[in-house]
């Protein structure tokens, strides 16, 4: 045998073992892969659990705080809302007073003859204006005279034995009643028959 002929059983040897070898890397390669694959699958799978029960935890408490949010945003609003009652009702608890003395001069205004003309309708025209005011805050007198007696309204001060009023007919008003918004700022005082 020749040299050439040597050296090329050689290499077709050597190209055989590489083969065998590269056959044995592929299969020893691909259960590796799977090998890796199925540690790889459970890790992942693993850290995929983890990551939803994190997601889980963090959706409900973004669903808590956005319900904690709610509620406090609706009791600002009612709190400002009876914030604003609250204030309205001791201003004009304030002011009532000054009406009832303006409602006052008027009636004894109109009993007195020497009495400035322009005096007495300088004081019409100021408590017109305060009447005004209140009607425009939604402030309401409460109806007394004439009315039964009502105790969520009226506060009776005397009862009087009369054949010609009703059974607990207001008959005298001493002072005058107000409702704001449908609440009580002052209870009327009367007088009530029978």
């Amino acid at each position: 045998m020749s040299k050439d002929e040597t050296l090329k059983k050689e290499t077709k040897k050597e190209e055989k073992i590489v083969e065998m070898d590269s056959q044995t890397t592929e299969v020893e390669v691909e259960s590796m892969e799977e090998a890796v694959d199925d540690i790889d699958a459970e890790v992942l799978k693993k850290r995929l659990k983890e990551q939803e029960e994190k997601n889980q935890e963090y959706f409900d408490r973004l669903q808590r705080t956005m319900a904690e949010f709610d509620n406090f945003r609706k009791r600002t609003v009612k709190e400002k809302s009876n914030m604003y009652d609250m204030g309205v009702k001791d201003t004009v608890e304030k002011i009532l007073p000054i009406i009832d003395n303006f409602e006052r001069a008027l009636l004894n205004t109109k009993e007195g003859e020497e009495i400035n003309d322009g005096f007495v309708q300088g004081v019409e025209m100021i408590y017109k204006q305060f009447k005004n005011i209140l009607d425009e805050m939604g402030v309401k007198e409460i109806e007394a005279i004439g009315k039964p007696f009502d105790p969520n309204f009226h506060n009776a001060v005397t009862h009087v034995q009369d054949e010609k009023y009703k059974e607990n007919e207001v008959i005298e008003e001493f002072q005058k009643g107000y409702l704001y918004q449908d609440q009580v700022i002052r209870y009327s005082m009367v007088t009530v028959a029978n």
